[in-house]
């Protein structure tokens, strides 16, 4: 059951109460490199971020924030650390959303000035909470970033900017450490109804990152926590966006696109199965195919089909052939070319 948080807007996108999950990543181009921050960010939005996020150092780095804008439709979020004039800079560039956690950027007349310019224009700020700086009175009273150290470190961030009238708040609380970060999100759930940015921060490359985001990721939206998510993972930012809508398919949540699913194969597989699985999966995505189908290929006809019963369509291996099968009903013998068959088959649904 989905944990229904308050509805915040990000520009174009709504977050937050029964709307979808969304899928964010961030640049990781240099800063001082406009053009090249502006490619890349066509690049996610091809691959389907949902929102965005781009580190703005500096008063002056909110240059890249209005070429941005320019160039893709996605909200765009501006990532602030200690210079609250840079916060400004970017609201003013057409930034939607702002993170910032308002207890690094000096006097409280800084964040007042943040507040009142982010109320002025019905943009959000993210506070981002992460178990690897925590505020030093807050680190020393628990000895260790556990879960109860980094709530109260939110619950702080968040006073901060309540008390100048500011509430269109979205909050994170990432650890690199899954099962912290993960009792963490249950604590500060229970305590405030703004909605949870979800991840495992510091999560690693690609195969340890993917693990590591999968359990923290999955878990929480499995326990209905999580209103937008980022995979962070030490890759491009595609690789982000592409394993994000990977974790929400597998916990269930409506994704766009085909799903592939296919065994592990044993001693009876007697065709290529891993080469036409890989092949298919490369051919779909190369050509955009977005249809929401099941797509399953097993190893062979023992029991291939009977698994992949609820699958659209199917293939299931003899001796070089393949058995196709539609919505469980077997349907004839593919030979030869089984990928462009199979494909051939699929673009017929």
């Amino acid at each position: 059951m989905r944990q229904c948080k308050r509805e915040v807007k990000v520009g174009s996108v709504t977050i937050g109460g029964q709307n979808p999950v969304a899928v964010q990543t961030m640049l990781n181009v240099p800063i001082g490199d406009i053009a090249g921050n502006v490619a890349q960010a066509k690049r996610v939005a091809a691959a389907g971020c949902q929102i965005l996020r781009v580190t703005v150092p500096t008063p002056a780095d909110a240059a890249v924030v209005a070429a941005i804008k320019e160039a893709v439709d996605i909200p765009l979020v501006a990532d602030i650390h200690f210079d609250y004039r840079a916060a400004l800079a970017a609201i003013d560039a057409g930034a939607d959303k702002i993170r910032l956690n308002p207890g690094n950027i000096g006097a409280d007349e800084n964040v007042a000035a943040v507040a009142r310019a982010c109320n002025a224009k019905s943009i959000p700020i993210r506070i981002g909470v992460n178990g690897g700086s925590l505020e030093k009175h807050i680190l020393a009273r628990y000895g260790a970033p556990v879960p109860e150290a980094m709530v109260e470190s939110a619950l702080y961030h968040i006073r901060l900017l309540e008390k100048h009238d500011f509430d269109n708040i979205v909050v994170s609380i990432k650890s690199s450490n899954v099962p912290r970060m993960m009792a963490a999100y249950r604590l500060l759930s229970r305590q405030c109804d703004y909605p949870l940015h979800i991840g495992v921060t510091e999560a690693g490359t690609a195969r340890m990152g993917l693990i590591k985001s999968g359990m923290g990721i999955g878990g929480l939206l499995l326990e209905g926590l999580g209103d937008t998510l980022r995979v962070s993972l030490t890759d491009d930012p595609e690789a982000e966006v592409k394993a994000g809508f990977d974790i929400l398919r597998a916990a269930g949540h409506a994704v766009a696109g085909p799903e592939i699913v296919s065994c592990p194969t044993c001693g009876r597989t007697q065709y290529p199965m891993q080469a036409i699985a890989e092949a298919v999966e490369r051919r779909l995505a190369a050509d955009g195919f977005q249809k929401p189908l099941k797509i399953a290929i097993m190893g062979c006809v023992v029991n291939g089909p009977g698994e992949a019963a609820d699958a659209d369509i199917g293939i299931a291996g003899g001796k070089n052939e393949a058995l196709l099968f539609i919505r469980g009903q077997k349907i004839r013998m593919l030979k030869g070319d089984i990928v462009e068959e199979f494909l051939q088959e699929i673009y017929r649904l």
